[in-house]
């Protein structure tokens, strides 16, 4: 591996595992010490979590931290097709390996409330959930595949908008900031619907984690028909494109040329 890819590959897995971090650190707070955060407070956490990734890895890599961004960026932003393989195994590393730190730094809490709660640990979700996401028990897997479908598109196009000096004016350091204001709105907004995943090293490597740490299969299916694992890898993918092609067809290609 050349040492600028390798420096890359670093650099996504420090950001990504610093996404892991502090987002899913702030839900185990939530649910296993009581902290008094509800759903805007877990959103901003989440999106100073992705801000502060970003301002982190960004010069080593270019703080992808996401393979639906990367995939999308490959599409539509030149993007090395070679490069996208090292970067998500770096993703998924990162998000693995957080998600063990926090599991660690929590795990006597685990314990106490699985034990104060009568839970049996892989019977059903219990704290599963700390990890990763789930749907809305109203909500079908289909609906929320398009909902991870829509809400990534949404993510991605503003992506492209925040990063694309371009686009109005340039908002250089500030655009981390930007995209982490992006994330926390989003969650705000339809967080209750299926955790605003919009990301599979998110989701899928802290559900490998739960499942190697107890929870079993249910980590990975939700104890849906269709194993639930599926919507938060592809549900982003999809959205990333879609929202990547809307923005380069329909935005990206009417700007005043400089």
């Amino acid at each position: 591996m050349e040492k600028s890819l390798k420096a890359a590959c670093i650099g996504e897995f420090i950001g990504t595992g610093l996404i892991i971090f502090f987002g899913v650190g702030c839900v185990a707070a939530v649910q296993l010490a009581g902290a008094a955060m509800g759903l805007w407070e877990i959103s901003i956490m989440w999106g100073l979590a992705v801000a502060l990734a970003v301002y982190a890895s960004a010069g080593l890599s270019g703080a992808h931290l996401n393979p639906a961004v990367t995939i999308a960026l490959w599409k539509f932003a030149n993007f090395d097709g070679k490069k996208i393989l090292p970067y998500v195994i770096s993703q998924m590393l990162g998000a693995f390996f957080a998600s063990a730190i926090v599991y660690f730094l929590y795990k006597d809490l685990f314990a106490a409330s699985e034990a104060a709660k009568e839970i049996v640990r892989g019977e059903g979700l219990g704290f599963a959930t700390v990890f990763s996401t789930y749907p809305n028990a109203h909500i079908s897997v289909v609906q929320a595949f398009f909902v991870e479908v829509v809400i990534t598109a949404v993510l991605m196009m503003l992506i492209l908008a925040l990063t694309d000096d371009g686009n109005g004016v340039p908002r250089g350091a500030m655009a981390p900031l930007l995209i982490g204001l992006l994330i926390a709105a989003l969650g705000g907004a339809f967080g209750p619907l299926t955790g605003f995943a919009m990301n599979p090293a998110r989701d899928f490597a802290p559900k490998i984690f739960a499942f190697l740490a107890g929870w079993g299969d249910i980590a990975l299916t939700g104890g849906r028909d269709i194993p639930y694992f599926l919507v938060p890898i592809f549900g982003p993918i999809v959205g990333a494109l879609l929202g990547g092609f809307i923005y380069t067809r329909e935005i990206g290609q009417n700007l005043p040329k400089k």
